[in-house]
């Protein structure tokens, strides 16, 4: 071969390689749909995204705020996003209210292995315990988790009825703390906080968490979309890898993790989103049910439970199939999830 051909050769082989190797590391896309803002909590999916690990598990994920659960459902069920974080309720709902669906995403991973919603009042309304809502105001947003879930809340504990005012997210807590309603149901983390910035004490707060009064219902899960289940299955196991691995650097260090948060949203007060993501950690993330259960996984008796109380509280079109909801085979091994500090 003359050598001006064999250069040319040699030329064309070294760019093959050279496109076959930068395909090969041309990371996966990723959107990913979170639950709410850019609040504590969030760390969890921040954290992994700001130190590049789910870029050295040959990801390019993009982590966007949200609106609320069904949100992200709906999102991720649209094809608008691969990945996403929900209330395992909302996914519940979306499967037994679209029964012919091709696309149903599926849960993935459980992160609050309990729900994180509670009813809330004030300690000079008199209630102290469920009973006493009976006859009451309570108030929360339509779609609200704990709204949404409060029959199944009731049921446990024989309240009798109780009269719902609705009203925008940022006007629950300010209702509260006027008198407007005698209790309003959210997520602990969120309410809790919001009212310590109306003026509330957290000592004349009174909590009831669905988890302390019978309501075994598992909280937010990371979602995937059947496209990305049936195509690249390997990407839903990178992301989990990578994801627990900064868990357990979130949850080490709760206050450090915040950085992650803030250089997202610029305005965030660090030290409440510091308490708001340690509060999270405490009652939901690393809760007496998670040890029990390991991070990350759920038990197939406690989810045929959960799949039969939404159907009922939720009056779904029609019954929830538990097991095409939940689908565990993506997780890490136990011993890569066993990541939850000590108590």
């Amino acid at each position: 071969m003359h050598k001006r051909s064999l250069l040319k050769a040699v030329v064309a082989l070294a760019a093959a390689s050279a496109f076959t190797l930068a395909q090969a590391q041309t990371p996966t896309p990723i959107k990913f749909q979170l639950d709410w803002r850019f609040e504590g909590p969030a760390a969890f999916f921040l954290l992994p995204t700001a130190k590049g690990y789910f870029k050295e598990a040959g990801l390019n994920v993009t982590v966007d705020a949200g609106n609320g659960s069904g949100g992200a459902v709906q999102r991720v069920a649209s094809g608008t996003y691969d990945m996403g974080f929900a209330d395992l309720a909302a996914v519940m709902e979306f499967h037994a209210n679209n029964p012919d669906a091709q696309n149903k995403p599926v849960a993935v991973m459980m992160v609050y292995n309990n729900t994180p919603a509670s009813v809330m009042a004030l300690k000079k309304s008199g209630i102290s315990k469920p009973a006493d809502l009976a006859g009451k105001k309570l108030g929360a947003p339509v779609f609200d988790a704990g709204r949404r879930a409060f029959p199944i809340f009731a049921k446990a504990n024989g309240i009798g009825n109780v009269q719902w005012t609705a009203m925008d997210p940022p006007l629950r807590e300010t209702m509260l703390v006027r008198g407007d309603v005698d209790a309003i149901t959210g997520f602990t983390f969120t309410s809790l906080l919001n009212l310590e910035a109306r003026g509330a004490k957290a000592s004349d707060v009174v909590v009831l968490p669905y988890a302390d009064f019978g309501v075994k219902l598992y909280g937010n899960v990371i979602i995937a979309s059947p496209k990305l289940v049936k195509e690249n299955p390997e990407a839903i196991r990178a992301f989990l890898k990578a994801f627990t691995k900064g868990a357990k650097e979130v949850m080490a260090n709760p206050g450090a993790a915040i950085a992650s948060v803030k250089e997202r949203d610029g305005i965030v007060n660090v030290a409440l989103e510091t308490r708001r993501l340690q509060l999270a950690i405490d009652t939901v993330v690393n809760s007496a049910d998670a040890r029990a259960e390991g991070f990350g996984q759920a038990k197939p008796q406690r989810l045929a439970l959960m799949a039969s109380q939404v159907s009922d509280a939720f009056s779904t079109k029609s019954r929830v199939n538990a097991e095409t909801v939940w689908n565990g085979s993506f997780l890490p091994p136990a011993a890569e999830l066993n990541i939850l500090p000590r108590k």
